[in-house]
């Protein structure tokens, strides 16, 4: 046989194999394997004591605003400040011509050194016709009229020492310092103007900022229950202010860095807003907070002992509302519809829709759909909030650890 025909002949025996072989494979029977269940990770709600809060917007204010007013005519000596300055109580901030003033003060000084010496010599005399005329050598006249010298001396010394007075505060008034610790603005005369003609001239403002102001508004549901708390607890409206309440700005997220107090409650609501006025104070010795901005608030209103919390990014929007999913006992997964409270740090208040017993799914989540069994995989909620701080009763105590709920 041929090179040819050998190469033939094998190749044809080859393919009589292969088919033997998927001949055989297709005999055995075909069976589906199901993929194993997803893995999902899954955490019992955090249990731990939580304050409610009230939450409102309002703006800061300065605690103290004052134009700075040249009272005296004269031209602006000297600017003794920069634009902007931080500048203690009594630094000199403006002087104003002080020499015609000075000279006022002088000569009241040499009226009342004369007056006084007038007076001397009226007492001297009436001393004198006094004496006479009680031993009959002087009329009661010229006693009389001595002793009017006398009195009306006293008077020119009273006027001329009201002259002094008044001349030391015209001359104190060229002199404009800072009436409390604060920031100057810009100047708003320059060093050569004429100030104070004909009316007072703003030479600049200064605002303390240190402690600052927080003006926001309550609504007239939010002032009825905090009446009936009060009421409930025997407390006074006068008691509110030692509420202590927290401040957060537009760009500080969800956090309330800012500590504070309530300092002022209106004692009538608004009947056109239906709102009560409330101003909270906070110290601001770094001077971060500037009076004018927008700020929110809250203020402490309900303890709750037991709070179930869970993960922020485990809750979910649907038509029905919020919801989070969770493994039954059977491992399958279910949804449950939930009312939410407010956030605290990564984690979300549940006020209702959750049990002890859930085990919510915080990871995995879109592996994890209602109806589907799942592998879940036990993990512990951490829980990153604060101790919760006293709230309108100063009795309860909220420095309980946070714990998992069993």
């Amino acid at each position: 046989m041929s090179k040819t025909g050998r190469r033939r002949a094998g190749a044809g025996w080859l393919g009589v194999g292969m088919v033997a072989v998927m001949l055989a494979a297709c005999s055995e029977e075909n069976k589906y394997v199901a993929p194993p269940p997803p893995q999902v990770t899954v955490a019992a709600p955090v249990q731990q004591a939580v304050t409610q809060y009230l939450q409102f917007t309002g703006n800061t204010a300065s605690i103290n605003s004052v134009d700075l007013v040249a009272r005296v005519e004269g031209f602006l000596m000297s600017i003794d400040y920069k634009d902007g300055a931080v500048m203690k109580k009594g630094d000199r901030l403006f002087l104003i011509q002080q020499d015609t003033y000075q000279a006022d003060l002088d000569q009241a000084k040499a009226q009342l050194a004369s007056a006084q010496a007038q007076l001397t010599n009226n007492e001297a005399e009436y001393q004198r016709q006094a004496t006479l005329g009680q031993q009959d050598f002087s009329s009661q006249a010229t006693v009389d009229k001595a002793r009017a010298a006398r009195d009306e001396a006293i008077a020119s010394v009273d006027a001329a020492k009201a002259n002094v007075e008044i001349a030391t505060i015209n001359l104190g008034y060229t002199t404009v310092t800072a009436p409390f610790d604060g920031i100057v603005t810009r100047h708003l005369a320059d060093v050569g103007q004429l100030v104070g003609h004909s009316q007072p001239t703003t030479l600049a403002t200064i605002v303390e900022m240190d402690p600052i102001y927080a003006y926001f508004n309550i609504g007239e549901n939010e002032v009825l229950r905090i009446k009936q708390a009060l009421a409930a607890q025997g407390r006074t409206i006068e008691e509110v202010k030692q509420i202590e309440i927290d401040l957060g700005l537009q760009n500080e997220g969800d956090d309330y860095p800012h500590k504070g107090r309530l300092d002022y409650v209106s004692p009538e609501v608004d009947p056109a807003t239906g709102t009560l006025l409330v101003r909270g104070v906070f110290d601001n010795p770094k001077l971060a907070l500037l009076p004018g901005l927008f700020v929110r608030v809250r203020i402490p209103a309900k303890q709750i002992p037991n709070a179930f919390l869970v993960a922020d990014t485990a809750i979910g929007t649907a038509q029905q509302g919020k919801y989070v999913l969770v493994v039954n006992k059977d491992n399958v997964v279910e949804q449950k519809i939930v009312t939410v409270g407010q956030q605290i740090g990564a984690n979300r208040v549940i006020e209702s829709g959750l049990t002890a017993d859930d085990r919510v799914v915080v990871g995995g989540i879109q592996r994890a759909t209602p109806g589907t069994k799942v592998a879940p995989v036990e993990a512990k909620a951490a829980s990153d909030a604060a101790p919760a701080p006293a709230a309108a009763n100063p009795e309860t105590k909220t420095d309980a650890p946070a714990k998992p709920a069993n």
